[in-house]
């Protein structure tokens, strides 16, 4: 914790008899808040008003703003890798599927604490993470598992967002290759070791949702205005590879809920998160299935080379602010998929309560370093998320959450004392694990199998034809003026 930072709620209240102040019940989900600026004095400042943040509307903001960045401009790639039916459907297949198993995430961060803080453990100084909660739940294997997957997917999950950066930049200055753009934006991103925790995301979210709707709705009304290209065709999926290599991007796409447990930390009321995830997809749905519907129109199979949207549309003005919005935007992703991190690394070193900004920050930067080396080392905007979604979301966000919490309520004596019952529109716990068991199966098979197959061949197919380190990937040829012509002779 930071110093001025307004503290975490407990889940369980700490009074007599599990009664609040009111005389009222308080139990696991009665608790009003303690680190609400708003509880803190009753002052208002601009600095709280910008910096912290721990509201439902932050947790929103927070939520929708990291889970579209960088794949808004890789979608289209994966409709005409997937046809136009398979790519709207897979959208929201998806992400219903990734709700639930935040919403299962979110219930397993309240029955954790809630056991702690009922034998008096505090986290008014401590970050809870995803590794830390199936440690608590189920045990140090389950620990080394959530660390695993979770730290290796958030580590390339920056790196994807330093590749994007150089990748979209090109669109606007090609003097420069893409590679020595990653050097210089890999400094820019560095700086994200001075951002303390989510709290202090609340100003940034706010801003990267907005870049992020510009740029949706600016590649939607391009595509519509520049029509269908002569000789467009639109014939995915015409290879399996290219299928289930789609699908994976999109698996990715909604799989973003590996900081799910930081940023219920973050919010004042945690308990309140439930639903968050899934109103927050239902409003990226708005962005995604629009633009990549109109992309994939308008240009057909021409994306099945061109992995970037912004590479096909003409550059004017409006298409430059959205490349700088999106830029910006690629930054605050960075530091949301690095802070999680930045947290671990910190409990490593044993930083993490370290009240020096200044010397939490230099803590930081050994994690940045192979961060921006791997974004040198594979350049491949496009094919790197597919591969990550099948070989690390799959597990993160998908297979883990689903088994953990059918393990955590696998005993009558467990789903009895849960701090959190079923929802009502399943109020069933063997619904639950039928659910479960289902989004387990699928994803092994469909996402992991399937997914990882295609998703490596096509992976290892740009190592084979760009190389590793590739200095300008899937960059247009230059056309070089030739030598002078001769002077005229002279009369």
């Amino acid at each position: 914790m930071f110093p001025g930072e307004p503290a975490e709620d407990a889940i369980v209240a700490d009074v007599p008899n599990g009664h609040g102040k009111d005389g009222e019940p308080r139990g696991a989900l009665g608790v009003e808040g303690g680190g609400d600026p708003e509880h803190d004095g009753g002052k208002f400042t601009m600095k709280s008003f910008l910096w912290h943040g721990g509201s439902v509307w932050d947790a929103w903001f927070s939520c929708a703003s990291n889970q579209v960045a960088q794949v808004l401009l890789t979608l289209p790639y994966s409709f005409s890798q997937l046809g136009m039916v398979s790519g709207v459907l897979l959208q929201v297949f998806y992400g219903l599927m990734g709700s639930w198993t935040a919403y299962l995430i979110s219930v397993l961060y309240v029955e954790y604490r809630t056991r702690k803080e009922k034998e008096g453990v505090s986290f008014k100084n401590h970050v809870i993470q995803w590794f830390e909660v199936l440690d608590g739940l189920l045990g140090p294997y389950w620990k080394a598992a959530g660390l695993a997957f979770n730290c290796t997917f958030l580590l390339f999950g920056s790196v994807i967002q330093l590749i994007a950066c150089a990748s979209n930049i090109y669109y606007i200055n090609d003097r420069l290759d893409k590679r020595t753009w990653t050097y210089i934006f890999g400094a820019c991103c560095a700086t994200t070791v001075f951002i303390p925790s989510f709290h202090n995301y609340r100003v940034w979210s706010f801003l990267g949702l907005g870049m992020t709707t510009y740029t949706a709705w600016y590649i939607t009304i391009a595509a519509a205005v520049h029509g269908q290209v002569d000789g467009v065709t639109h014939s995915g999926p015409k290879k399996l590879v290219l299928y289930f290599t789609g699908a994976t991007n999109i698996l990715y796409t909604f799989g973003g809920h590996a900081v799910t447990v930081e940023i219920m930390h973050a919010m004042w009321k945690p308990q309140k998160f439930k639903y968050i995830y899934l109103v927050a997809t239902l409003y990226v749905f708005t962005l995604t299935l629009p633009s990549a519907a109109a992309m994939y129109w308008a240009f057909g199979d021409a994306l099945l080379t061109h992995s970037n949207a912004f590479s096909l549309l003409p550059r004017t003005g409006w298409r430059d602010a959205a490349v700088i919005l999106m830029l910006i935007h690629q930054f605050i992703t960075f530091g949301f998929a690095c802070t999680p991190l930045y947290f671990v690394w910190e409990k490593v070193i044993g930083m993490h309560d370290a009240r020096s900004v200044l010397l939490r920050a230099l803590a930081r930067l050994p994690i940045v370093v192979p961060i921006w080396f791997l974004a040198i080392v594979f350049p491949f905007f496009g094919p790197i998320n597919s591969a990550v979604g099948a070989l690390l979301v799959s597990f993160t966000v998908y297979v883990i959450p689903a088994l953990a919490h059918m393990l955590t309520y696998r005993s009558a004596s467990a789903r009895l004392n849960a701090a959190e019952k079923p929802p009502s529109f399943l109020p069933s716990w063997s619904g639950m694990f039928v659910v479960n068991a289902f989004v387990v199966a699928w994803v092994l098979v469909v996402g992991f199998g399937l997914g990882g197959w295609a998703s490596v061949t096509n992976f290892v197919k740009q190592i084979d034809t760009f190389g590793l380190f590739a200095k300008c990937y899937q960059c247009p040829p230059k056309v070089h003026a030739g030598p002078p012509l001769p002077a005229p002779p002279h009369n």
